[in-house]
């Protein structure tokens, strides 16, 4: 058995804790692999939660919507956000369209965000850009060129302690400890993270596959069978009990 953490700055220390260790091991839809420790993702959490509260205050009360697909980026962007305290809507761009009201938008296609009174953060999505692909609407926030210029420690904390509460990410976790987990990508946005938390809650590591690759290992047992043992992937995620 294992004691799960209860509030999103423990299982970030528990992340911390793995120290070099493979956390999450991202499978992106052209061929792209990302492998990042534990360290790793609390430094990206970190600098992406102090870009949040100084451009933007985002804290208890803030309204932060995660307009991105599956995958590493929408993994830090929405534990960030969690961990200001913000209320985090999480939109499925495969199939929801943008609505929401809300203060602050994290997304890989500001256009569509046109209108809003929300202050936009634009995401790129490709591998190794260091700015954003495409026109910003005025006044936008180019994640890839902002982020890399704040702490890998965060600053000021908008929600300490019990203030950012894990619960709302992730619903009740199982108990038992996970290893080395396969979690498919082909399902709702919210479902995917609920996973990946989970799978963190309980001490394992995730091996993340976007809505493509998950699609494509569906039809080729021999590629799947192949990137399991590569990875050591000792449990698919899908076979768990959920944690929502």
């Amino acid at each position: 058995m294992t004691s799960v953490p209860a509030t999103v700055p423990a299982l970030l220390d528990r992340l911390a804790a793995a120290g070099g260790r493979p956390a999450l091991t991202w499978y992106g839809d052209d061929g792209e692999r990302v492998e990042l420790s534990g360290a790793v993702v609390v430094n990206w959490v970190a600098k992406t939660v102090n870009l949040l509260v100084e451009e933007f205050d985002a804290g208890p009360g803030t309204d932060v919507v995660v307009d991105l697909p599956v995958g590493w980026r929408q993994t830090v962007w929405a534990l960030a956000a969690a961990r200001c305290g913000a209320t985090l809507t999480l939109v499925d761009p495969t199939t929801d369209a943008p609505g929401h009201d809300a203060d602050v938008v994290v997304t890989s296609r500001p256009d569509r965000w046109n209108g809003t009174t929300a202050e936009v953060v634009a995401v790129t999505l490709a591998a190794l850009a260091r700015r954003f692909d495409g026109d910003l609407p005025p006044g936008a926030v180019d994640a890839a060129a902002a982020v890399m210029t704040y702490g890998d420690v965060i600053g000021f904390d908008p929600a300490p302690g019990a203030a950012a509460p894990l619960a709302p990410l992730v619903g009740e976790v199982p108990q038992d400890p996970a290893g080395r987990e396969l979690v498919h990508g082909a399902r709702p946005v919210a479902d995917v993270l609920a996973t990946c938390v989970g799978v963190w809650a309980r001490g394992g590591s995730v091996v993340l596959l976007s809505a493509a690759t998950t699609a494509a290992l569906d039809t080729d047992a021999a590629r799947r069978d192949r990137l399991v043992a590569a990875e050591r992937v000792t449990g698919d995620a899908q076979d768990l009990p959920s944690a929502r």
